[in-house]
């Protein structure tokens, strides 16, 4: 099955004009690098402990937001 499409994408290459090329060789690259998931490696984090170490809560925020989603308590 992949070598019928490898043969296809070989017969469409071939049938871009040599001044093109190099253009098609930019999206060829582009869809290789970007839209082909990269793995990256992640140090894998059991919890979300300690995420916020440091972190303070306004309340006011909180405060404001209930305000503009329930105007009619307030």
């Amino acid at each position: 099955m992949l070598s019928i499409y490898m043969e296809k994408i070989l017969k469409e290459i071939e049938a871009v004009p040599q001044e093109m090329m190099p253009k098609l060789y930019r999206i060829m690259h582009i869809v290789a690098t970007e839209l082909v998931g990269k793995t990256e490696e992640r140090c894998p984090r059991g919890s979300l402990r300690g995420i916020w170490r440091g972190s303070q809560i306004n309340e006011a925020f909180f405060f404001e937001a209930k305000k503009s989603l329930f105007p009619y308590e307030y």
